[in-house]
């Protein structure tokens, strides 16, 4: 097994890796904004620019990248623009040495500006034609949108983080108060309708290109309700998100009804993120590539500032829920 955080892949490996699919690289490697696995750019002598991706060791079994990997063709044949890794004699999931790896085509584009709401009205349509794919079946081997990963969260902070001794009981107490208000609220949420979502939908994973919507990075793809892949494009003031949400889901509603009654999930999926994120990168921590790019974790600071962050969650629990309809209560 290789190590957990890539000390065995060089740029070597890398290119031996490429070479073995019948990729040269003409050019050098250039590292993408990827912290979970590593991914690289290149042009080939071929003069095609291609994406190759390393699985992080002991994350995914096999049998759950292949489904990722399906789902991505899956989309890709149904016209979804998403980008799907190519093929190599039938096989989108390689191997060389100790490493999985997949090739992707480099798809062009610019970022996604949050402010565009006629951008955001495609995106919604675009959502409402992966969710229509997604509901055709569902993953068995990767996990679901649940409990467990509150659960797993909350296990890995407590086992693993470094919280500084004088805050460490009020970090754990707004932890505890925090986990168990989106407990409560998350309640009933698996007798929703279930579908194979994108899973880390938000700006980051979107590239437009001649005003087409793309989507990128399918890695966190999980079974689960429909509003995951909607809720992190908001922000700003609730009259903002309002206004956001209104286009998303005018888009969406081209393709598929959207169920008003799932925005009540917005702030619980949002506190179970937080939770989640703080257990991500306690976890990932051991990789050097994480003290050196999130400076700012692991640091007094920080914790104090997560204790702030989450009781201001507790609040927006209270509050009452994003509606674009009157009187839809959960």
């Amino acid at each position: 097994m290789a190590s957990f955080d890539f000390s065995g892949l060089s740029p070597d490996t890398i290119l031996d890796a490429l070479e073995s699919v019948g990729i040269r690289a003409e050019s050098g490697l250039l590292a993408l904004n990827s912290y979970e696995n590593r991914v690289y750019q290149l042009l080939a002598e071929d003069q095609r620019r291609y994406v190759v991706k390393f699985y992080r060791p002991a994350r995914w079994s096999l049998e759950q990248i292949r489904e990722e990997h399906a789902f991505a063709h899956d989309l890709a044949d149904a016209d979804v623009p998403v980008v799907a890794p190519l093929k190599f004699n039938g096989e989108s999931l390689l191997q060389w040495q100790d490493f999985w790896f997949t090739v992707y085509p480099s798809v062009g584009g610019r970022t996604f500006d949050g402010d565009d709401y006629d951008g955001l009205e495609r995106i919604g349509q675009q959502l409402g034609r992966l969710h229509e794919v997604g509901a055709r079946s569902l993953f068995e081997h990767r996990p679901a949108i649940d409990m467990s990963m509150l659960n797993n969260g909350l296990e890995i902070i407590r086992s693993q983080a470094e919280i500084p001794s004088h805050i460490d009981q009020a970090f754990h107490t707004t932890l505890d108060a925090l986990a168990s208000a989106v407990a409560e609220r998350m309640q009933g949420m698996c007798d929703l309708p279930q579908l194979r979502l994108h899973g880390d939908a938000h700006l980051g994973n979107i590239l437009i290109r001649d005003q087409e919507v793309n989507f990128v990075d399918l890695d966190d793809s999980r079974n689960g309700p429909a509003i995951q892949d909607i809720w992190m494009f908001l922000s700003g003031e609730r009259d903002q998100q309002l206004t956001q949400l209104d286009a998303l889901v005018e888009g969406y509603e081209v393709f598929r009804s959207f169920d008003h009654k799932q925005l009540s999930l917005i702030e619980p999926m949002r506190g179970l993120r937080m939770i989640h994120y703080m257990g991500w990168l306690t976890q990932r921590w051991v990789d050097p590539a994480f003290p050196r790019s999130f400076t700012w974790f692991n640091t007094m600071r920080y914790w104090e500032e997560q204790i702030l962050a989450m009781k201001e969650q507790i609040a927006a629990l209270d509050e009452r829920p994003l509606s674009l309809l009157p009187d839809v209560s959960w």
